[in-house]
C-alpha cells in the first residue's frame, strides 16, 4: 500500500492540503487564503471556483513539498467549513452564485417564519438544532427565492445543493453527488435518528430531494479521483470540528475537543445515541466510520473568536499581524476592566440570540490598547466557558480536562487563561493540525492504511498543558462581569433589516 494520505482542509479563511506519513507526522503542507465577499452587513460569501482553484493548487505544492506523487498516496480525505451553501449546475458542473457562508445572517426571516409561535426549538428534537442563520438548509431556501439561476436550473433538473464537501468531492471525483452525516446534520433537513433527509422537513424549507446528495458515511470510498488527484481513492468527509475531533482521538463518551480558529467550537463525545440539549448546545453527529453506528456529539458553536483578533487587525489596526495580540495584550497585568462581546453576527450557543451586536464596555481613560487586546482574549475564553457550563448541565458529566487545536492555541496567554476560567487543565496536543488529521484519519480508516482506533491513539502526543492558577474568587468576579456585559449586546437589532 502507498505510504501516504493527503488530507485537504477547505476553512473559512483558506484552504490547506497536508500529506501524512502512516505515523500522522506532517510531509508536506500547502496553504492559500480566498477572499471574504461582504456586499451587505450580515452577508458573507465565497467564490466556489477561487475555493476550486486554491483546493487544486495546495494539492499540487503539498505533494512538491512531500517529494511524491498521486501514486504515493493511499488515500484523499476532505474536511470542510460546514454550513457554507453552494448551489450550482449538474450538467456544466458550475455555480450558480457566490456561496453562502456559515456566518452570513441573511436568512434571519425565513428562519423566524419556520419557528412561527413554537419558536426557534421547533424543529430540535428532529435535527438536533435550533432555528438559526447558520445552517444550511434555510440558505438553500433564500438561494431557490432570490437567485434567478438557481430557480432556472431547478426547473430544468440541473439543480445541485450541497455543503462545500459536496462541492469538492463532485469536482474531484467527476460527478460523485455526496455528502457524509456530519454536514447533513447541519443543514436542518436530515433526522437524527434515520441519519437520511426527512420528507417533512424538507416540505418545511420548500426543497426538493431532488437537490441533494446522497447522505453517506463520514469514512468510505466515494469514487477515484480524476485531474490532480487522478486514480486516489476519495475515501472521507467530516465537516471540520467534527474532523478536529477525530483528530483528537476523542471516541469514548465526555472526551472533549475545542477548536479556536475563526470562530470555536467545542464538541464533546456522547455516544451513540442523541442528546437533545436543554440549554442552547447543537446535537450533531460526531462521525460514522463505514457501516458502524454512529457518535453523536453535544456542540457548542461560538461565531467570533479567533475573527476578533483579525478584525483588531484589520478593522482597527491595533496589531500588524494576528501573532502581535499576545504581546500587545502581555503589556498590561489584567483587562483594566474592559469587556468586548463580539456578537458581530449575533451570539451563537448557548444564547442564539441573532438580535446581539458586538460591544465593548467597562471603557475608562484609564484602558488602553493593551486593555483591548486582552480583552479580545479572554472573549475567547469566556464564551467557551459559557458553552463547558451548559455542556455539563445537558449531559451530567463534568469536564475533566479540554483537549485544544487550532490557530489560537499558539497563544500561551490565552490557554493559560482558559485553564482558569474552565478550572480544569487544557491540553495540547504535539500535532496542531488535528482538523486535518481526522480527515486523514477517517480516509486512512476506509481503506485500510490504519485499521483499529487504538492505532490512532497510539499516535496522540501531548505537548503542553496548561493548569488552572487563578485563585476562585477572581474567577467568579471576572466572568460575572462579562455576563454583565453579554446582557449590554442583546436587543441590539429591533427589526430585521435584511
Amino acid at each position: 500500500m502507498p505510504d501516504f494520505i493527503a488530507a485537504i482542509d477547505q476553512g473559512t479563511t483558506s484552504t490547506r492540503c497536508i500529506i501524512f506519513d502512516h505515523g500522522a507526522r506532517i510531509a508536506g503542507l500547502a496553504q492559500r487564503e480566498h477572499h471574504q465577499i461582504m456586499p451587505r452587513a450580515g452577508w458573507v460569501e465565497h467564490d466556489p471556483v477561487e475555493i476550486l482553484s486554491n483546493v487544486d493548487t495546495v494539492i499540487r505544492e503539498a505533494l512538491a513539498a512531500a517529494g511524491i506523487g498521486t501514486g504515493d498516496l493511499a488515500a484523499a480525505g476532505i474536511t470542510n467549513q460546514r454550513e457554507t451553501t453552494v448551489a450550482w449546475n449538474r450538467r456544466t458542473g458550475k455555480p450558480l452564485c457566490n456561496a453562502i457562508v456559515w456566518q452570513d445572517t441573511r436568512t434571519d426571516a425565513i428562519c423566524d417564519a419556520l419557528a412561527g409561535s413554537v419558536g426557534q426549538d421547533r424543529l430540535r428534537s428532529q435535527t438536533g438544532l435550533p432555528l438559526a442563520t447558520y445552517f444550511a438548509g434555510p440558505k438553500m431556501r433564500w438561494m431557490w427565492d432570490n437567485v434567478p439561476a438557481v430557480a432556472e436550473a431547478a426547473n430544468r433538473g440541473e439543480l445541485a445543493f450541497g455543503t462545500v464537501d459536496s462541492w469538492l468531492v463532485w469536482h474531484l471525483t467527476g460527478g460523485t453527488f455526496i455528502t457524509d452525516v456530519t454536514n447533513a446534520s447541519r443543514t436542518l433537513l436530515m433526522d437524527l435518528q434515520t441519519l437520511d433527509w426527512d420528507h417533512g422537513l424538507l416540505s418545511e424549507m420548500g426543497l426538493s430531494r431532488d437537490w441533494l446528495p446522497d447522505i453517506r458515511s463520514s469514512s468510505d470510498v466515494y469514487g477515484t479521483g480524476t485531474g490532480i488527484l487522478e486514480g486516489v481513492p476519495v475515501a472521507s468527509a467530516l465537516g471540520d470540528q467534527q474532523a478536529a475531533l477525530v483528530g483528537q482521538t476523542c471516541f469514548q463518551p465526555g472526551e472533549a475537543k475545542n477548536t479556536y480558529g475563526t470562530g470555536s467550537f467545542l464538541l464533546m463525545n456522547t455516544g451513540t445515541e442523541p442528546v437533545v440539549s436543554r440549554c442552547g448546545l447543537i446535537t450533531t453527529v460526531g462521525y460514522r466510520f463505514g457501516d458502524a453506528p454512529p457518535a453523536y456529539c453535544l456542540e457548542g458553536s461560538v461565531a467570533v473568536t479567533g475573527a476578533l483578533v483579525q478584525w483588531l487587525r484589520d478593522n482597527l489596526g491595533l496589531i500588524r499581524s494576528a501573532a502581535e495580540v499576545e504581546d500587545l495584550a502581555n503589556t498590561v497585568a489584567d483587562n483594566g476592566g474592559v469587556y468586548i462581546v463580539p456578537a458581530f453576527s449575533g451570539l451563537f450557543a448557548p444564547h442564539w440570540r441573532s438580535d446581539a451586536r458586538g460591544v465593548i464596555v467597562g471603557l475608562t481613560r484609564y484602558a488602553n490598547k493593551g486593555h483591548i487586546a486582552r480583552a479580545a482574549l479572554e472573549a475567547t475564553a469566556y464564551q467557551t466557558r459559557e458553552v463547558a457550563e451548559a455542556m455539563e448541565e445537558d449531559s451530567g458529566i463534568r469536564l475533566k480536562a479540554l483537549r485544544v487545536d487550532g490557530g489560537m492555541v499558539r497563544n500561551s496567554t490565552l490557554m493559560q487563561f482558559q485553564a482558569d476560567m474552565l478550572n480544569v487543565p487544557v491540553e495540547r496536543p504535539k500535532m496542531w493540525e488535528t482538523t486535518a488529521l481526522g480527515a486523514a484519519y477517517a480516509a486512512g480508516l476506509a481503506v485500510g492504511f490504519w485499521r483499529t482506533q487504538d492505532e490512532l491513539r497510539a499516535n496522540t502526543v501531548i505537548d503542553s498543558t496548561w493548569t488552572p492558577a487563578m485563585d476562585a474568587a477572581a474567577r467568579e468576579r471576572l466572568y460575572r462581569d462579562w455576563k454583565r456585559a453579554v446582557e449590554r449586546s442583546l436587543n441590539w437589532v429591533e427589526t430585521n433589516t435584511g
